[in-house]
């Protein structure tokens, strides 16, 4: 078979990998090379094109575990935008963050076993919704994010909560970035009118425990008025929210759950695959439930006395629910996870009222 016919076969599903791999170290180098290098363009310029965003592309590549795949990936979100007009801010400066990436040299076979493996795991890949208009289209969308000033005192107090190995400072210091945030959305609708629209945001949800970590970040994100669509087969939930409250809740999640992973290994017991296993399901399970009751009882301490806002917040979660709706108009309600332990359950809720809100 010619380069072209093993790489289409690939492509199509028929010929596995090591085979591929095998029939292709005896045809020519160029020929070989150039026909990859196309395939994989192709396949490329297909998800830049239909939603995916450079980081989130790296990100489900490099769950693989092979760097030079990862490094395939930061290579063509930087041809794919070269020569492009107009270039969103935010596509950009993904694709320079994956340029400072390993740039290592590697020998050839590697490289195109890495190739190959990527082109099969690339063509499975379904489009999905464009929350960033890729390079080369127009976009009317006007993005208004938090305050940087207020960002960078929430992302300090939360270092610190991550960083004390004493429950009641992590509580005060997690309690303190909550109404800050709830502050600065009071402050935000108040401020004289501002055109601004409910946008999405993807963020990764890492394995283990992928759905009980996805829950932790909807807890989250209902706790500051935003809402989650949690996508298991491609690991991300969608967020969707105004800027300025996605950016908090993004903060938080990333900080509630260091401070969640040191209190689980703190307190899970020290023997049995499978009872840790269990245990720490629980505990995340429980963890996000009181969280999200926390958050909330923060946020409703600082709405206190603002009864006149209350119309206007009203309206912005409608909003956001009708984004929401027009992006996944068929989405399905899962089961929550079942507790296995008690032991983790307790743990996790003692965890989750030191970590957070008296």
């Amino acid at each position: 078979m010619s380069a072209r016919e093993i790489i289409d076969r690939v492509r199509a599903g028929t010929l596995d990998h090591e085979a591929a791999l095998d029939a292709l170290t005896g045809t020519p180098a160029a020929e070989t090379d150039a026909v990859l290098r196309a395939a994989l363009t192709g396949e490329f310029d297909r998800l830049f094109g239909n939603g995916w965003q450079p980081l989130e592309l790296h990100r489900v590549v490099a769950r693989r575990g092979d760097p030079l795949q990862a490094r395939l990936v930061a290579e063509a979100a930087a041809a794919f935008l070269a020569g492009k007009a107009p270039v969103d801010p935010a596509w950009r400066a993904e694709s320079d963050a994956l340029q400072l990436r390993d740039q290592r040299k590697t020998d050839r076979i590697a490289l195109l076993d890495a190739a190959l493996g990527l082109l099969d795991e690339l063509r499975r890949l379904p489009a999905i919704e464009t929350l960033i208009p890729p390079p080369g289209t127009p976009s009317t969308t006007v993005h208004h994010h938090a305050d940087r000033r207020v960002l960078d005192k929430v992302r300090a107090l939360l270092a610190k909560a991550e960083a004390t190995d004493f429950p009641a400072e992590a509580e005060s210091y997690s309690a303190k970035a909550q109404e800050l945030i709830a502050r600065y959305r009071i402050e935000e609708v108040t401020a004289p009118a501002v055109d601004v629209t409910p946008f999405a945001r993807r963020i990764g949800v890492d394995h283990p425990y992928e759905n009980e970590k996805a829950a932790l970040l909807d807890a989250v994100a209902k706790a500051n008025t935003c809402r989650t669509v949690w996508s298991p087969e491609l690991a991300f939930s969608t967020v969707f929210g105004f800027d300025t409250d996605i950016d908090a809740v993004e903060l938080l999640y990333t900080s509630l759950l260091v401070q969640a992973s040191r209190a689980m290994t703190r307190d899970e017991p020290a023997k049995g695959k499978a009872r840790i296993k269990a245990f720490r399901r629980s505990f995340l399970i429980a963890y996000a439930g009181r969280i999200g009751e926390r958050l909330r009882q923060a946020t409703d301490r600082e709405l206190s006395g603002h009864d006149d806002l209350l119309p206007v917040l009203r309206n912005r979660e409608v909003q956001v629910h009708e984004a929401m709706d027009r992006a996944f108009p068929h989405t399905v309600r899962v089961r929550s996870s079942r507790v296995d332990s008690m032991e983790g359950w307790e743990s996790g809720r003692a965890a989750a009222d030191e970590a957070n809100l008296r």
